[in-house]
């Protein structure tokens, strides 16, 4: 991929939902650009429309109007069956209360997006070892969920999500359901995955945490409110 493309395009992106005839705005001109190997967090309160924009970022929802190119296409209007492919292809989720299936092992969970992708087993078992071994799990791959403590089965999402080589690491409140120890642990991995060449979008509503990533997106009534780098704030 062109190095000079960025991850997350979004131009004027807006979201609506509707009760009956009554149209209610959730996201308001929406402009955004991520670029390859960066760290950026999206803040905002509740109602601000940061899990809409997360959800329109990780291809789980689509936009009303508006763009939204990622790796340099165009997603604004792919049916459904079409965006569940680019997002096994191009992005790892990371969710707070981990999304794991409780009756498989460690390893059988990283697996999961290789067999969506149709890779082969004996491949897939390989690439699943080595991403669990990244995360630092290479001595649990056969244990089960309700074996591991918090920690550790958030590292297993995290393998998961890194077990396709996306494009983009997308981790929703990773720390949520986690003690400060164990969110300080979890946040260091998340920096090791960017210093490897990462794209991470973080959605928190935590300061501290939000303070990991290089740059941070404020929201507020579904419009960018602010955008902070190296301390450097620009207020909209």
């Amino acid at each position: 991929m062109d190095n000079n493309i960025p991850v997350i395009l979004l131009e004027h992106l807006y979201k609506s939902y509707y009760l009956g005839k009554e149209e209610i705005p959730v996201l308001t001109d929406i402009n955004l650009t991520v670029k390859k190997n960066e760290y950026v967090a999206l803040m905002g309160p509740s109602g601000s429309g940061k899990s809409t924009l997360m959800n329109i970022i990780g291809c789980l929802d689509k936009p009303t109007k508006g763009k939204y190119l990622l790796n340099g296409i165009d997603v604004s209007t792919m049916q459904d069956a079409e965006l569940a492919s680019i997002r096994n292809k191009f992005i790892g989720f990371v969710f707070q209360t981990f999304h794991l299936i409780p009756r498989n092992t460690a390893l059988e969970n990283v697996e999961m997006p290789l067999i969506y992708a149709g890779i082969p087993k004996k491949e897939r078992t390989e690439k699943a070892k080595i991403a669990l071994e990244k995360v630092g799990l290479a001595d649990r791959m056969h244990h089960k969920p309700n074996e591991l403590s918090g920690g550790q089965r958030q590292r297993v999402a995290i393998a998961r999500a890194l077990v396709n080589n996306p494009s983009l690491i997308l981790a929703d409140e990773p720390t949520g359901n986690l003690d400060s120890k164990t969110s300080i642990e979890i946040m260091h991995l998340l920096e090791e995955i960017y210093q490897q060449g990462n794209t991470i979008v973080l959605v928190t509503h935590e300061e501290d945490i939000s303070k990991h990533a290089r740059k941070i997106i404020k929201l507020k009534d579904g419009k960018i409110h602010s955008e902070q780098i190296n301390n450097e704030v620009i207020s909209y």
